[in-house]
């Protein structure tokens, strides 16, 4: 069974996380959050996209919100009770994608 973070893990594990990025994630009712905006709500779905092929791959899958062109997404391991490193290992993939596409623009 998958473990909760220690509360020292969590926050340097947030503080990893969140080292190379201008938008951060946050613990927010006790799960892994953050909010993405997109030019417009085809780019938003683009990276849905991309997460959900991510998620599926990880068999570990968010919680999340999209109106037009602004994803919410939480992360929380529900089977450990809390935040694990599952979530922080798709926390960072899920900013990879988002920051691959900020580059771009």
């Amino acid at each position: 069974m998958t473990e909760v973070c220690s509360q020292s893990v969590l926050d340097s594990s947030l503080g990893e996380l969140n080292k190379h990025s201008d938008e951060s994630w946050s613990i927010t009712g006790g799960k892994l959050h953050r909010e993405f905006t997109f030019p417009d709500f085809v780019a938003a779905f683009a990276f849905m996209t991309k997460v959900a092929i991510l998620a599926e791959r990880a068999n570990h899958h968010p919680e999340w919100f999209n109106v037009y062109n602004r994803v919410t997404i939480d992360l929380t391991t529900h089977d450990a009770g809390g935040i694990s490193k599952k979530d922080f290992d798709l926390a960072l993939e899920i900013s990879k994608r988002a920051f691959a596409r900020n580059s771009q623009a």
